[in-house]
């Protein structure tokens, strides 16, 4: 049987395929986004595990929207405008996935910035849209470029990831998110806001959410995987009701709704008295695998390479010289180190400059270090 025209233009999942060679325990991973699992708030979750037991309701099928009391609880917890609602979905994966069903039609045009998140990239080609994509600066998408698309290419909307960017680590200045709100309002694009990381920021300060300045025009993608656990399977659409209405009809066809245990357990989570200080934890932790990182890379990379620190997230960028990535990887692979090379994080990778990017979170200190070694040291022969 054909597959669909639609998937058939999809490539391999490149971080799909090295992260089944990185499951090899001599190599040190750098590549997937996976939180520790030492960080996972397994003694927080122990009792309402155990007393799930006595709550067969939970057992039951549930509304698609979410479990009541979290739903109730998440409207506060992110502060919600009385015009707004809140989805629960299997991973906010799950929920840009219903986003793109639900309003995507072929050839509608989504704005992205270029690098950008792989996993974006091929919902957006699935449901066959046409992705156009705008130059990232240190201080978030050239704004310039971005009026341009928006006044003369008339997109649907603009997803992009303003905290701690997936792959660069970049945080949108206040003034860049400040423009693109009121960009998005003038030309009537939807800002798709993902915010997986914003809860890890382990130095400076939060700035406000974009859509906290374009509130009637956004959608907002919130993950629980990194602060509390990927095998939850849970995360979170908000937005104006009338926008997550298509959504849950869709999500209806999907899967009914999501766990219903799971999310009952999440709940009684994001409530327990010691979750801030867990999220603490979590924070210094990856702080001081951050540096390490860092550290150990300046103070070997040769001339033309550089390594940008960054305030929170789960990745570090790496630019170097122009150079076949892939081939770069596949040797770094030899030598026990695991990345992803640049251009899967592009639409058009051909036009991709060289760079890696290197995950911190999933490997102990001494790991980092030594991959540090290794890499610099294949770098060197280039």
């Amino acid at each position: 049987m054909e597959i669909a025209r639609s998937l058939q233009q999809i490539k391999s999942s490149y971080i799909r395929e090295i992260l089944a060679a990185a499951s090899d325990p001599n190599v040190i991973s750098l590549a997937g986004g996976l939180p520790d699992e030492k960080t996972f708030p397994i003694d927080l979750m122990r009792d309402t595990l155990a007393g799930l037991a006595e709550k067969p309701e939970v057992f039951q099928y549930g509304a698609t929207a979410g479990y009541g009391p979290l739903i109730a609880f998440l409207k506060q917890y992110f502060d919600l405008p009385a015009t707004h609602d809140v989805m629960v979905c299997t991973g906010s994966q799950q929920g840009l996935d219903l986003i793109a069903r639900a309003y995507i039609n072929p050839g509608d045009k989504v704005v992205m910035e270029a690098p950008s998140y792989l996993g974006a990239m091929q919902v957006f080609g699935l449901v066959e849209a046409e992705i156009v994509t705008v130059t990232q600066t240190p201080q978030g998408p050239d704004l310039a470029e971005l009026e341009d698309v928006f006044r003369n290419q008339h997109p649907k909307m603009f997803y992009a990831v303003p905290d701690f960017h997936n792959p660069t680590g970049i945080s949108w200045a206040l003034e860049t998110r400040q423009k693109v709100a009121a960009l998005c309002e003038a030309y009537d694009v939807v800002m798709v806001e993902d915010v997986p990381y914003r809860e890890l920021r382990f130095q400076g300060n939060a700035f406000p959410l974009v859509s906290d300045f374009c509130p009637n025009k956004s959608i907002v993608l919130r993950s629980f995987s990194k602060i509390a656990s990927p095998g939850l399977r849970l995360g979170a659409v908000s937005g104006r009701s009338e926008y997550l209405t298509p959504m849950i009809k869709v999500k209806q066809g999907a899967d009914l709704h999501s766990s219903v245990p799971m999310q009952a357990l999440l709940h009684a989570l994001l409530e327990h008295p010691q979750f801030p200080e867990h999220l603490t934890r979590i924070r210094e932790l990856y702080q001081s695998r951050s540096q390490v990182l860092c550290h150990e890379l300046n103070k070997q990379l040769p001339a033309g390479c550089e390594v940008y620190p960054v305030d929170g997230g789960m990745f570090v960028w790496m630019t170097i010289p122009q150079c076949d990535t892939f081939e770069l990887a596949k040797q770094l692979l030899a030598k026990g180190v695991a990345v992803v090379p640049s251009p899967v994080f592009y639409p058009n990778p051909d036009n991709a400059p060289s760079a890696l990017r290197l995950n911190f979170t999933n490997s102990t200190p001494q790991e980092l270090a030594d991959a540090a070694e290794r890499l610099t040291s294949v770098l060197r022969t280039l």
